[in-house]
């Protein structure tokens, strides 16, 4: 298997949990806060969202017409889903080499190291917030655990990635004996201990 269809293999995955956390959302609690401070369940819907506009500014691509956020996060996740996965599969595209904050790369590597982790990372957020499972698969946390760690400051600074969007807020302390998703929380922003309450 190549390192493309990896990466369209990893994006579909995750999506895919991302997804069915979106459609497990009870009505009523789309207003809940979540982990990220200022935001709610259906703004952390809404940023994905927006990162998906994000991986395809760089390809000369947008969104297509599709609900909005506010009348149907998930009419509007797997909208922008199927945009990005239609980039990737096309090959010309996704192996164009594009100008991102962190430095010249394919598009599709751009997606694979931004929004496709973002749904990992916020898929945690949404289930919090909704009182969903919120367990991150260990293989994903060990997999992302090495780059999290030494995660450049561009990554934290607001408006890197386009107008508005911040990707991760100041590290929160977490203790060195506490399990590894408690730990990747804190090095990405987030207090393992956060409850909507």
């Amino acid at each position: 298997m190549s390192e493309a269809d990896d990466i369209i293999d990893r994006f579909r995955r995750r999506a895919d949990a991302f997804g069915a956390t979106v459609a497990g959302v009870a009505p009523g609690r789309w207003d809940d806060p979540s982990p990220c401070a200022e935001w709610t369940a259906r703004d952390v819907v809404g940023h994905v969202v927006d990162m998906h506009q994000a991986v395809l500014t760089p390809v000369g691509r947008a969104l297509s017409p599709a609900p909005s956020v506010r009348e149907d996060p998930l009419a509007a996740f797997l909208a922008a889903r199927a945009d990005v996965e239609g980039m990737l599969a096309d090959r010309a595209v996704a192996d164009q080499v594009v100008d991102t904050p962190m430095g010249a790369r394919t598009a599709a590597a751009h997606v694979d190291g931004v929004v496709s982790v973002d749904m990992v990372l916020h898929r945690w957020d949404l289930a919090r917030a909704t009182g969903q499972d919120d367990t991150i698969d260990p293989d994903e946390v060990a997999r992302m655990w090495p780059e999290v760690s030494t995660m450049p400051e561009v990554m934290r600074t607001p408006g890197a990635f386009g107008p508005g969007i911040v990707v991760f807020g100041p590290e929160v302390p977490v203790p060195a004996d506490a399990p590894l998703q408690d730990r990747l929380l804190g090095k990405i922003g987030r207090d393992p201990g956060f409850t909507p309450g």
